[in-house]
């Protein structure tokens, strides 16, 4: 069974197109008009094994915040969508990993219980044309959208775009764990038979 999910999305602020396949091979095609948030999404796919293909128009007169959040918001449902009812995922999915001089920790649960923490200092306000305040923002979204526990925190870390970027790498890494279907579980992975 293919585990899919194609979305749209338009405001007023943003036009999204969605498709996303939790069982590809790393394929990307990612145009938001924002090049270094295109190169983080670029690792979610990559790392996370998900074929992923998004555009989004938004309003960047502005700034980038609608964007990159509704881009979030999207990437959340999408995933939510192509999990279905869950049925044989691992559930869970954790990871620390290096990005150089960075270390990042993400770990996730996909409960259907939305809570997300989030420890990151940034020490720039923005890489290119992306505000670092907005990773917070993008992984909240994605967080709310999905119903998904998802912890992220930067143990350590002097260059920012390093930080960055282990983030998204890290958060592909558990991703691609906790959607993994495995054959010792029958049904869902809850004492309570269901994950929602």
């Amino acid at each position: 069974m293919s585990r899919s999910a194609d979305l749209s999305r338009s405001t007023y602020e943003t036009k999204i197109n969605m498709s996303l396949n939790l069982d590809g091979s790393g394929i990307s095609n990612i145009s938001t008009g924002i090049g270094f948030f295109d190169h983080m999404l670029t690792h979610i796919s990559k790392h996370g094994f998900i074929d992923l293909d998004i555009s989004c128009d938004g309003d960047l007169d502005v700034d980038c915040h609608h964007t990159v959040e509704d881009v979030g918001i999207v990437l959340g449902k999408c995933i939510n969508l192509a999990l279905g009812d869950k049925t044989g995922i691992k559930r869970y999915g954790y990871v620390i990993i290096p990005m150089d001089e960075a270390l990042v920790l993400c770990s996730l649960d996909l409960s259907g219980r939305d809570v997300f923490v989030y420890e990151a200092n940034f020490t720039v306000p923005t890489l290119g044309m992306f505000d670092t305040e907005m990773v917070e923002e993008f992984f909240r979204a994605v967080s709310s959208n999905c119903g998904m526990n998802l912890h992220i925190k930067v143990l350590r870390g002097s260059n920012n775009h390093h930080m960055a970027e282990g983030i998204f790498k890290a958060f592909g890494k558990a991703l691609d764990m906790a959607v993994t279907v495995d054959p010792r579980i029958k049904g869902t992975l809850s004492t309570k038979g269901m994950l929602e």
